[in-house]
């Protein structure tokens, strides 16, 4: 694929070279921006460096998914021209954005924001060393050895609901050691919260938030799954599931708070779209790659298989949704982290957490890189486009 010229000089957001799938001229991207034309979001489609508004037939992403074959639908769409991707990444990622030129959005709109816990072996313990440190971070690093020598490091060949399972709950509540996340990472059921509200997540090269009473806090890179309102899997994108590890350690009951927060909540940069280039399968074999790249000279790396979930991404799926739930303008579902970075940052024994200005990069080379600067909740662009606003524009454009 060439690139436009106009693709600008590399900010912390990065340049669309390195923002899209490597192989982008060969993907059905869709997304979404905003446009300062009609005063609101529109769906586009990305397609060799060129992205059209394809809102005249679709009025939102939503629409698109719930289409029979939505990549087949979309791949020969073009609409109006809005520019050059790149031109639209800088003006998003600037800190002097240009209200008079359109930007990216997140690229999901109506669909449900839910995301899945505990769907790794190596989260799976961090999630306990949490609950007993009671979002003490200095606590955490003696428990970690204390309770890894008890029940061992290795549990990635246990399967979720099986025999083999049930035997080591039952070995470990005689020993007082079960914990609410053994159960839901060993356990039969999967943990499925809401992540966030309809329409609160961003994008990529915008600040993404963390709260700023929180001392212990840490990305979660995620593969996310676009599902349609039948429970049919059309597509997927990269994910940043925020989580305040001392507020969900102090109480279980406290999710809520540790994870749905002003712009804690980044997902993009596109929706790759199911073909046969691109399916759930390819998915079960990503590697997602996590840089961390602090102000203040940190550097934290680190790599995810997604072949080392204990669940199917398709057994996620249909937990969140069939006869027992259903999402009528579908769901976007993020499928878990193997990442609890334990990398001490400041002193020894007290691991990793947040600084303000820390550059946050979730790549994997069929999906992109998803990149964001870390802020204080507070501090980050007020989410205030609502459901009622959304339908307001779409009406007076004429689109419903």
């Amino acid at each position: 694929m060439t690139l436009p010229s106009s693709d600008p000089t590399p900010e912390w957001f990065g340049t669309a070279a390195e923002v899209l799938p490597d192989d982008a001229g060969q993907s059905v991207l869709v997304g979404r921006i905003w446009d300062p034309v009609v005063g609101g979001p529109s769906p586009v489609v990305v397609r060799d460096g060129d992205v059209f508004d394809v809102s005249a037939e679709f009025a939102t992403v939503r629409d698109i998914c719930e289409l029979p074959e939505p990549a087949d639908s979309v791949a020969g769409l073009t609409g109006r021209r809005v520019g050059d991707f790149a031109d639209l990444l800088a003006n998003t990622g600037r800190a002097d954005r240009d209200a008079d030129r359109p930007w990216l959005l997140a690229p999901v709109d109506l669909q449900a924001l839910k995301a899945a816990g505990v769907t790794f072996a190596v989260s799976l313990v961090e999630r306990v060393i949490e609950e007993r440190a009671r979002g003490d971070l200095a606590r955490a690093a003696e428990i970690r050895q204390r309770l890894l020598a008890e029940i061992g490091a290795d549990l990635a060949e246990l399967r979720p609901g099986s025999a083999e399972a049930a035997r080591l709950k039952e070995l470990l509540v005689a020993e007082g050691m079960w914990s609410q996340y053994l159960e839901v990472g060993i356990g039969p059921d999967a943990e499925i919260f809401t992540k966030g509200q309809v329409l609160s997540a961003v994008g990529t090269a915008v600040p993404v938030g963390v709260l700023a009473g929180s001392t212990w806090n840490n990305p979660e890179p995620e593969v996310a799954l676009l599902v349609s309102s039948a429970g049919r899997i059309v597509g997927a994108t990269l994910a940043n599931d925020v989580n305040l590890r001392d507020v969900e350690g102090r109480s279980a009951l406290l999710l809520p708070m540790a994870k749905d927060n002003n712009a804690s909540c980044a997902v993009g940069p596109l929706i790759r779209l199911f073909d046969d280039r691109f399916d759930l399968d390819r998915v079960r074999g990503l590697a997602l790659v996590l840089e961390i790249e602090g102000a203040d000279g940190f550097r934290l790396d680190g790599v995810s298989e997604m072949s080392s979930m204990s669940r199917d991404p398709a057994a996620l799926v249909g937990q969140l949704v069939g006869r027992h739930h259903q999402y009528p303008d579908g769901a976007v579902l993020m499928l878990g982290t193997m990442f609890a970075p334990i990398q001490d940052r400041d002193r020894p024994g007290e691991g990793f957490t947040h600084k303000v200005d820390d550059v946050v990069r979730i790549s994997s080379p069929p999906l992109g890189t998803l990149v964001n600067r870390v802020r204080h909740s507070e501090d980050c662009e007020p989410w205030d486009f609502g459901l009622r606003d959304l339908m307001a524009n779409l009406a007076r454009r004429g689109l419903l």
